[in-house]
């Protein structure tokens, strides 16, 4: 079953190429298009994660389960053409943040889309947090 494209998906070009065209294209051509730190991942090769989810999505994609989100611990797959418009789910140490993958994410990776930190909001200092805080007296 093939992709069916959003409407506000027709005109997106990555660098220069449709949709359609980055998905009939052989991955060797896609690569020359990617940026040099992806083009090196690919090279070298997927590990055996990243080949084992890239088979789990051409399974769903052949059965048409596109609104299946599909769970990963894989956060170093750079997004290939073929993961547009599946539901991704991407671990980041603690839950699974889950995204739908649209165009604009082609040659980025899974785990720019699942933030491993969060911001760091302090509260009040508490006792014995200063030295002057020694010196209070304590509540109760």
């Amino acid at each position: 079953m093939s992709l069916e494209i959003p409407p506000e998906w027709k005109n997106f070009k990555y660098r220069g190429k449709s949709i359609d065209e980055l998905l009939n294209m052989p991955m060797d051509e896609f690569i020359k298009l990617l940026p040099s730190r992806q083009r090196r991942s690919l090279k070298r090769g997927f590990t055996d994660a990243q080949r084992h989810l890239l088979e789990k999505v051409r399974k769903y994609r052949r059965e048409g389960k596109f609104n299946k989100t599909i769970k990963t611990h894989v956060r170093n797959l750079v997004i290939l053409p073929e993961l547009i418009g599946l539901k991704m789910a991407v671990y980041n140490g603690k839950e699974f943040v889950e995204f739908t993958v649209t165009p604009e994410m082609i040659g980025h990776y899974l785990g720019e889309y699942s933030i491993t930190t969060k911001k760091v909001e302090h509260g009040e200092p508490g006792l014995k947090a200063t030295r002057s805080s020694l010196f209070l007296a304590m509540k109760g």
